[in-house]
């Protein structure tokens, strides 16, 4: 088996393909080949050296579906198996561990952010990680991890029929927000400050927008009588728009930070009190929430093909995710199809 290759950020915005050292498979580990790789808003940050937790050089890559090459023999998996990837390995001693929330892990590693990640043509992973994806396509595996994190989120939450639910920031995990809030009942709003991302995120999901134009909070209380929203999620990225997220919620309400930014963010506490606002901190998702996505796929309850707006090859990554990270309309999820490097 020859040296496998793999897309390496080198330092912020320089991308080189190199070539790697065959993996060596643990006792407890598979190795397998990635299909597709999802780019995700962290492949972006840590091009644009904007990550909070980074060391460089790193390989990308989280949003994984993987063939199996080798796996352990005591394990449910086989050599050809497709397989969805839980990037979140937790070290099942800890003090979140033990408590059943491995995705807060404190000695986390994240796959493509702690150590290296899917960009490449071979990978050894534990095999607890894998998921097998049966009825599930490559496509499909590859879109779960970013999906899970909006159904985390809303998990979180604790989002019924019964909420008025509003999503600040119309990207991927956004909309992933969006859909599972919406497969609850809940009424759900969007609100993004460009109009062409809000609307594609309106046609992917049924909800509405609240438009970011004009007087947003006149707009806010329209949508909701005047009462504010039950639910709001923050999944923008952004601390300004993470604060003003605060005036959006009704008394009694729940504030979900989905994404997370560098620098403190802060708000009112005599607003907050006079609120019982309760506020929640949502990062990753377990497998729980992958199972769930997997199911809502399967049931046709969730288009994941729909999301898949831009695809390349780990070849051409080099030049296109320089480019995806700042030419954005009409993007979604851009898709690296790392078999057709090999294939080529």
């Amino acid at each position: 088996m020859i040296d496998p290759n793999a897309l390496v950020c080198l330092e912020p915005g320089r991308l080189q393909i190199e070539r790697r050292a065959l993996p060596v498979r643990g006792d407890g580990d598979a190795l397998v080949r990635p299909l597709r790789i999802g780019i995700c808003g962290t492949d972006y940050h840590i091009y644009e050296g904007t990550h909070p937790f980074l060391k460089y050089p790193r390989v990308m890559g989280h949003e994984l579906a993987v063939e199996v090459v080798e796996a352990p023999p005591h394990l449910d998996l086989n050599v050809g198996d497709t397989c969805v990837v839980n990037p979140y390995l937790s070290c099942g001693y800890c003090i979140a561990c033990r408590a059943g929330k491995p995705n807060c892990c404190v000695n986390i590693s994240v796959l493509g952010v702690h150590r290296d990640g899917g960009m490449a043509d071979l990978l050894v992973l534990p095999a607890k990680n894998l998921i097998r994806g049966d009825g599930l396509t490559a496509d499909q595996c590859a879109i779960v991890e970013f999906l899970s994190i909006g159904a985390h989120a809303v998990r979180r939450g604790g989002v019924s029929a019964a909420d008025r639910v509003l999503v600040v920031g119309a990207g991927p995990i956004g909309i992933g927000v969006a859909l599972f809030a919406g497969l609850t009942g809940a009424r759900v709003g969007i609100l993004d400050r460009e109009r062409e991302r809000a609307e594609t995120a309106r046609r992917l999901t049924g909800t509405e927008i609240i438009p970011a134009e004009g007087n947003l909070a006149a707009a806010v209380q329209s949508f909701t009588n005047g009462e504010g929203f039950e639910v709001v999620f923050d999944a923008t990225g952004n601390s300004k728009a993470m604060e003003a997220g605060f005036d959006h919620v009704a008394h009694g309400g729940r504030y979900v930070l989905v994404s997370v930014v560098k620098e403190a963010i802060t708000f009112r506490d005599p607003d907050l009190h006079r609120k019982e606002m309760s506020l929640f901190g949502s990062r990753n998702a377990t497998v729980a929430d992958f199972k769930q996505v997997m199911a809502a796929i399967r049931e046709r309850k969730i288009d994941a093909d729909a999301l898949i707006t831009h695809r390349t090859t780990l070849a051409d990554a080099v030049v296109d995710i320089p480019r995806w990270a700042t030419q954005k309309v009409g993007l979604i999820k851009a898709m690296i199809e790392a078999d057709t490097d090999r294939l080529g």
